[in-house]
């Protein structure tokens, strides 16, 4: 591992280049007030933004800690070689024109190979990257205007695209950003090496990360580990759940997206809470760098709205955060708080009776507080303080702080836009201990994501798929006779050439039997299966009707309560993805699936079962019986045996076929490797 402790908190800085985009780097460094060297480096220019320039590399005093680079991606190399010779800490490269680019430049895949060449043992984030911000010690190497004012501790933000890392570092939510980094092409430094020495720094709080695709699935783990050992959540915004989302990525980074489920079962094992926005990312770091990791998502919501009180329980639905009811203790000191004309519940509508009393306000959330809470929230959207006078809203933060005193529980202050919570109120209310969220959906957003943290992990690490060559889709007698020799049941059958062969196989296994055309993976599309044949005669014509010259013949399973997919997917940017289902013919209309990353045990599959719709099927719904789950259990780790112990691309069975005392794969579907 290369060291990025010099880059990342330097004490000299050399900036190479004349351009604006050098200049800027220059600016904003004695913007924030770094101060240790600042070197502009130009062969013509004796100075650069009023500072003193040096004309190339070799005239530096010193080896520098940290350099931008600024020139074109031929000159990036030379320098980049340079500066590795003389020992500096590491360096941003800004051109684009490399591996990014190789649609459009023949030669780009070339040049990013002779970067990181020549860079050797020195560090170096790109190419086609802007670079990073330290709040926390004033090194912007950042070639553009920010937004990102000096702090002393908070949150790392990590993003693949450099231009969303620099809207990032305008948000007014009061958010304390300590680093910003951008990473670029990833060409030798990739993102979780960054995130390996941000958590270096004690005054990084938790890490948030703007994902395409990941550099390096086992660094990607181990950095993930660290983290939750060290107690410092990691949010993550991935992209990627549209086709054209994909495309644009692969087209922008070169980097492998992966799938979607790929990357959300990836994150689930390995402890990191996934969002889907921009705000949500926001207000989840916010959360957790007051609060950290929050125990459950039980919470209280308060408000002196009816309308505030039904909003924020609506906008609950669907998700992993309850609102306990009220206990006896709650309603009893609630009632001395608020007196008769209120109806006591959770969410709470106080109404205005208590207005602007702050000793009564402060009793009020306190007695909400008492439950088994983990999370108070008070709804409170301030009045536009170039309009309106803000004050009586003021009084409610001290009623709040005093409630969090007294009860130990942790608040936050809840604006419904936002517009109505002001980035120097939001900065007030870190400073007490008190959280800011804007927005009902973003806020809910980020207490489920709080409350994923801190939980034990599986100690099995990711299995990192191998290569596989050249795939090849397996016949479906070879293919199940490969899933049985890892212990799956599969109904008795007979290859048969021709329709009068299929009559007779069949005559053989004895009726009923399911007859399938061989060599298609769609079966049931390409009106290559037919079920429940009773008879010589009906076997014989259902062959001669179907687009196929070869034929299984297998026994119809009867007693089936439930149908099942089981499938295993290599995916190399997240290892191999076991996908769960509702199968048979409805799968798709259904949609009632869950993903896990392999390996997986006994323990991870009985609970991902459970969390299916069609899971109360499978434990006997409304007086039907129960379905085998120890069968059902043992045919989906005989599938991770096989993806595990051979160079598979893809395993299916679709369905298998679930009764009281069975599991059975009724079709197999098997693309294995030429290795």
């Amino acid at each position: 591992m290369r060291s990025l402790e010099r880059l990342l908190r330097p004490r000299s800085i050399a900036v190479i280049g004349g351009g604006t985009w050098c200049r800027n780097v220059v600016r904003e460094c004695r913007k924030a007030g770094f101060d240790g060297d600042l070197w502009p480096i130009h062969p013509t220019r004796s100075e650069i933004e009023g500072v003193q320039a040096v004309r190339s590399v070799d005239e530096l005093p010193s080896a520098p800690d940290a350099v931008f680079i600024g020139v074109n991606r031929n000159a990036t190399i030379e320098v980049v070689g340079a500066l590795a010779r003389l020992g500096a800490g590491g360096a941003i490269c800004f051109a684009s024109g490399f591996s990014e680019a190789t649609r459009e430049l023949a030669d780009g895949a070339d040049l990013q190979a002779a970067l990181v060449e020549a860079a050797g043992g020195m560090p170096i984030l790109g190419p086609n990257c802007y670079g990073f911000l330290n709040a926390l010690d004033g090194a912007s190497l950042w070639p553009d205007q920010h937004g990102l004012p000096p702090v002393e501790t908070g949150v790392a933000i990590i993003a693949q695209s450099s231009n969303i890392a620099l809207n990032l570092t305008m948000q007014t939510r009061g958010l304390p950003i300590a680093y910003l980094m951008t990473a670029g092409n990833q060409a030798q430094t990739g993102l979780s090496a960054i995130g390996n020495a941000l958590l270096d720094d004690d005054r990084v709080t938790a890490i948030g990360l703007y994902i395409e695709g990941l550099d390096d699935l086992a660094a990607f783990e181990a950095f993930a580990r660290r983290a939750h050992a060290l107690g410092k959540p990691v949010v993550a915004l991935k992209i990627g759940r549209s086709e054209a989302s994909q495309a644009a990525t692969v087209s922008h980074t070169a980097s492998l997206a992966g799938s979607t489920a790929g990357s959300d079962a990836l994150f689930k094992r390995l402890g990191i809470a996934r969002v889907d926005s921009l705000p949500a990312l926001l207000e989840t770091l916010k959360l957790v760098h007051v609060a950290g990791p929050l125990a459950n998502a039980n919470i209280a919501s308060m408000s002196c709205s009816g309308g505030e009180a039904s909003l924020i329980a609506d906008t609950a639905v669907g998700r992993m955060v309850s609102f306990p009811a009220l206990t006896a203790d709650q309603r009893s000191a609630l009632a001395d708080a608020l007196g008769p004309k209120v109806a006591l519940a959770n969410p709470l509508d106080y109404h205005t009776y208590i207005w602007g009393d702050e000793a009564a306000m402060s009793r009020c959330y306190a007695a909400m507080m008492l439950g088994d809470l983990s999370l108070g929230l008070v709804i409170l959207d301030i009045p536009r303080q170039d309009r309106c006078d803000p004050q009586a809203w003021l009084m409610v933060f001290d009623a709040v702080e005093a409630a969090q005193k007294s009860s130990g529980k942790q608040m936050a202050i809840l604006s419904s836009l936002p517009e109505l919570m002001p980035e120097a109120i939001a900065t007030d209310l870190i400073a007490r201990g008190i959280v800011p969220l804007c927005g009902f959906d973003e806020a809910l957003s980020a207490i489920e994501a709080a409350a994923l943290f801190g939980k034990p992990l599986t100690a099995d690490p990711v299995h990192i798929p191998g290569p596989v060559l050249a795939p090849r889709l397996v016949e479906e007698k070879d293919a199940t006779a490969l899933l049985a020799s890892h212990g799956l049941r599969i109904p008795a059958s007979k290859s048969a050439d021709s329709p009068a062969a299929a009559a007779q196989a069949a005559e053989e296994i004895g009726f009923p039997v399911v007859l399938k055309g061989t060599g298609i993976a769609h079966k049931t599309e390409a009106g290559a299966v037919m079920l429940n044949l009773s008879t010589a005669c009906e076997v014989h014509q259902a062959a001669e009707t179907m687009p196929t010259a070869t034929f299984l013949v297998e026994e119809m399973v009867t007693g089936t309560l439930a149908e099942l997919l089981v499938g295993v997917v290599r995916d190399p940017a997240h290892g191999y993805v076991l996908t769960l289902a509702a199968g048979g013919t409805l799968t798709e209309i259904l949609q009632d699936n869950t993903s896990l990353v392999l390996p997986v045990r006994e323990e991870d599959i009985r609970k991902a079962l459970d969390s299916l719709k069609i899971g109360r099927v499978l434990q006997g719904y409304r007086g039907m019986p129960p379905c085998d789950q120890d069968a059902i259990v043992a045919a989906v780790l005989a599938v991770q045996a096989l993806a595990l112990g051979a160079p598979v691309e893809e395993v299916e069975i679709n369905p298998l076929l679930c009764g009281r005392d069975f599991a059975i794969a009724a079709d197999a579907l098997v693309r294995l490797g030429g290795n």
